[in-house]
């Protein structure tokens, strides 16, 4: 089984950017970032397939990024002109590797059943 294993994160104050980045031990078809804000539902960010192709929850393209660096089985999160509203856990997810989650399955909208695996979570605090 795939496992995820977030860093990054930590406390910024607004305006400012952060890097989250998710390791995955193995191949996944699909990979996504979501966040959960305290006392609210699940929302999803942004989801990239292992060649690179993005897809993003419109109100979250303006200011964050997700790419991928497959020789590292890295997944990244740039979080740009940072908000106090965007204080959150964020998690990686992924697509165990047997399930082929391409094109428009892969995508960060909630609920994403294709999505199984999940890191840890990670806290980031914007302080105004």
């Amino acid at each position: 089984e795939v496992q995820l294993v977030q860093s990054g994160g930590g406390s910024v104050q607004a305006g400012g950017s952060l890097r989250l980045s998710c390791i995955a031990s193995g191949y996944s078809y699909c990979l996504g970032w979501f966040r959960e804000e305290s006392g609210e539902e699940r929302e999803g960010i942004a989801t990239i397939e292992w060649t690179g192709s993005a897809t993003y929850v419109e109100s979250m393209k303006a200011r964050f990024t997700i790419s991928i660096d497959t020789s590292k089985k890295t997944v990244y999160l740039e979080m740009n002109h940072l908000q106090p509203n965007d204080t959150a856990i964020y998690y990686c997810a992924a697509a165990s590797p047997h399930r082929v989650v391409t094109g428009s399955f892969c995508h960060p909208g909630v609920p994403n059943e294709y999505l199984d695996l999940w890191g840890q979570g990670t806290l980031v605090t914007v302080s105004s």
